[in-house]
């Protein structure tokens, strides 16, 4: 199995899970300036979800101002700030990656292998992303808020295979399995493994592939032992380990 290029999802996949729970607090942090029930704030993020990880409402700013007033309210200027705020504090938590991230990027790259990360995001990690710790071991990166594309659609692998300099037979994807992730780096002539860490059960992740029967990895630097042409500790999906 040659592979040029290794690229990677973000949450749940370079980040830890997270749990419904911590959604729901998350929500409530950014519900609380808009005086929003924490429950009917979070159900409107949730659906609009897909708009937000198109970069279809604009800022954040926008984005909050057009999610508020869907929920019968319209914010002043300073009571956004207070709700961005709350979130941007938020999402940053979430971005914090695995213990493990950073070393096994960096290992991957010490054997050749440019690194990409794709992922479907709302603008948050947009306007985070060189700020990160990880961004300094990615070679390049496509978010779906900046191209207005969300997973599985092909033309999101096309191009970070393209701006790794590899074609997408080339291409190593892992990720957790939200979003059809897999399916779709599979159409796209890419081989996908699914990172089903301890933690994967946890995940609040959308449209999650849990019925997918293809390889997986029990962590991140088993990633190393596929590019060594070794046999990766990988989990027996069909058997529910």
């Amino acid at each position: 199995m040659p592979i040029s290029a290794v690229v990677f999802d973000f949450f749940g996949t370079l980040t830890p899970s997270t749990p419904a729970a911590v959604w729901d607090g998350h929500a409530a942090r950014s519900a609380a300036p808009l005086g929003i029930d924490p429950a009917r704030w979070r159900a409107t993020l949730d659906a609009s979800f897909p708009e937000r990880a198109a970069g279809a409402l604009g800022d954040l700013k926008e984005t909050f101002r057009t999610l508020a007033r869907r929920c019968g309210r319209d914010p002043d200027e300073a009571t956004l700030e207070a709700a961005c705020a709350a979130r941007v504090t938020a999402q940053r938590e979430l971005f914090a990656p695995r213990p493990d991230a950073v070393s096994t990027l960096a290992a991957i790259r010490e054997r050749g292998h440019p690194v990409g990360v794709l992922s479907d995001c709302t603008v948050e990690l947009a306007d985070a992303w060189v700020s990160l710790p990880l961004a300094e071991h990615v070679d390049a990166v496509v978010l779906s808020c900046e191209v207005g594309r969300r997973k599985p659609d092909p033309e999101l692998f096309r191009m970070i295979a393209d701006r790794l300099g590899a074609a997408p037979a080339d291409c190593l994807y892992v990720g957790d399995g939200g979003g059809s992730e897999l399916t779709g780096a599979t159409a796209c002539g890419m081989t996908a493994y699914m990172l089903r860490a301890d933690d994967w059960h946890d995940n609040d992740a959308h449209a999650r592939e849990d019925d997918w029967t293809g390889p997986a990895l029990r962590s991140l630097p088993d990633v190393l032992d596929v590019l060594d042409g070794c046999s990766p500790r990988c989990q027996d999906v069909s058997k529910g380990r």
